[in-house]
Parts: structure tokens; sequence; C-alpha cells
């Protein structure tokens, strides 16, 4: 959805470079092989079709946008404080942003 949300766009299937008139469309090109996330999403090529323009049916919010956006460039987990602290315990990683710099002091 960036071409549309830049406006590039009126329609994700309109921009040349987007997998989406092959994914959404079933237009073939020998240039994609169809990921195994996509197989998934219906039993036969129509449901997959259907599926994957529903993903693209509902407009994300820009703020969670902005959210995945950071997590994902930071490599953060995006998710609820229960959530992020059962990823963090599985992976053995800092999954959630922490303040930078050194601790402050306590000053009594």
């Amino acid at each position: 959805m960036n071409p549309v949300r830049a406006m590039m766009v009126d329609d994700p299937a309109d921009y040349i470079w987007s997998s989406y008139q092959c994914n959404g469309l079933g237009k073939q090109s020998i240039l994609l092989s169809p990921h195994e996330l996509y197989q998934q999403l219906g039993l036969n090529t129509a449901e997959r079709l259907e599926s994957y323009r529903t993903l693209f049916s509902t407009h994300v919010e820009d703020e969670l946008l902005d959210n995945i956006r950071k997590a994902s460039n930071k490599g953060l987990v995006l998710g609820n404080d229960r959530f992020v602290d059962e990823m963090e315990n599985l992976s053995g990683r800092r999954l959630k942003e922490r303040h930078r710099g050194r601790p402050k002091k306590n000053v009594l």
C-alpha cells in the first residue's frame, strides 16, 4: 500500500513493480514464485486471490503504521506488555525499547 499512501497510484494493482497483480488478480509472471504463506491463504487459486485482495481492503491507521515501522526498523516486537515479555523469554533477547542513556541518579 506504500504507492497508494504516497499517492503514486489509486489502486495497488496499478503499481507495476508490485506483486499485487499476480497475488491479487491472478496475472502470471515468470518473475514470481508463490510464497508458502500466500499458498496458505486458500485451498485453491480463487480463494487465495480473494483472501489476498481482502488484506488490502482495510485502511491501517497512521499511528499503527508508524508503530509497525518503528518496531520493524529496530528489530523489536509490537504487542502488549505480556506478549512482548513472552517473546523476550522465548528468544532470550531484548525486544522492547528501553530508555537511552545512563540511568538517572537518585537524589535524596
